[in-house]
């Protein structure tokens, strides 16, 4: 229970720069979705009433609303270092550039009030103001908070702490040497029969009977010589394939 607490932690943990420039973004956009209707009448760049700082019912639910949300968002995108809590802020962003674009239909219904008339005189302008008021700036406030979420999704592999490698057949709590079998880090280890030099464990020589170690190597080369000796032909010059050499 205890090891999958602290992998769901591990888990969980992100560096903080994952969604610190989506963030940015976001806090940016929806600063200016919450306040544009407010100092756009200035600039001659608003929607009616066209005075600066007047507020109303369909101004703080359709535009302020939604900003805040997004700006919350995106702090939360900066500031956490919680895979989950990032999340949230990438879903509320996401929240908020969708009623930008959706929440004058539903306006009327919800008895909130319009936002009024675009103050244009030209096609263009009245277009301008639609897409930076609330259709084009909640589309994009919906792709960087996608695009937050995406990124929050994955797991890379710098999220991941490395786990050392354990010394092999050393149990725990006691000191390498002891035991049937020693690793490579030991040091090199006579030569056993049947086992290769080059595996990562090898029998120790003391653990075994004098008769299942192997013999030395001149020795090997006797017993196999005399072998040959003994089955090969009798003439006079085998006599000195015999160890030892006959004496004459």
């Amino acid at each position: 229970m205890n090891h999958s607490r602290t992998d769901r932690a591990v888990g969980l943990r992100m560096p903080r720069s994952r969604g610190a420039v989506s963030g940015l973004l976001l806090v940016i956009l929806g600063a200016w979705g919450a306040l544009i209707p407010f100092v756009g009448p200035h600039f001659n760049f608003a929607y009616t009433p066209d005075q600066d700082w007047t507020w109303t019912t369909a101004r703080g639910w359709l535009e302020v609303f939604p900003g805040v949300t997004t700006v919350v968002g995106g702090l939360l995108l900066i500031f956490s270092a919680n895979r989950a809590i990032a999340m949230f802020g990438g879903w509320l962003a996401v929240l908020g550039g969708a009623w930008f674009v959706v929440g004058g239909q539903f306006a009327p219904m919800l008895r909130i009030g319009t936002v009024g008339d675009p103050v244009a005189t030209t096609d263009r302008k009245r277009a301008l103001l639609e897409v930076t008021y609330f259709s084009g700036l909640g589309a994009l406030i919906v792709f960087l908070g996608g695009f937050a979420l995406a990124r929050l999704a994955v797991r890379l592999a710098r999220d991941v702490e490395p786990v050392e490698p354990e010394e092999a057949l050393v149990p725990a709590g006691s000191a390498p040497g002891n035991g049937p079998y020693m690793s490579a880090v030991d040091g090199p280890a006579p030569e056993v029969a049947g086992v290769s030099s080059g595996a990562i464990t090898r029998p120790r020589v003391e653990h075994f009977t004098p008769s299942e170690a192997a013999p030395p190597a001149e020795s090997r080369w006797r017993s196999s010589f005399r072998g040959q000796s003994a089955g090969a032909p009798g003439g006079p010059g085998n006599a000195y394939l015999r160890w030892p050499h006959p004496q004459r």
